[in-house]
């Protein structure tokens, strides 16, 4: 049923319309924010934080 979801000409298509949609200023933007929010949620998930100036912070693990 979903073996050809992600065909090369769907994946156009798509393209298409959110270049239609958001047009071609805006797609970069939302490429980073969209980068930042999956690295944002990859280091949370593993327990380390960024500090702004990119250096990271190993938090405060307390056993119980």
């Amino acid at each position: 049923m979903l073996e050809g979801l992600f065909q090369p000409m769907h994946l156009l298509i798509i393209a298409g319309i959110a270049l239609l949609i958001f047009g071609p200023k805006k797609l970069p933007e939302l490429g980073k924010g969209l980068g930042d929010g999956i690295r944002g949620f990859k280091a949370a998930m593993s327990g380390e934080e960024k500090t702004i100036d990119g250096n990271k912070d190993e938090r405060i693990k307390k056993d119980a």
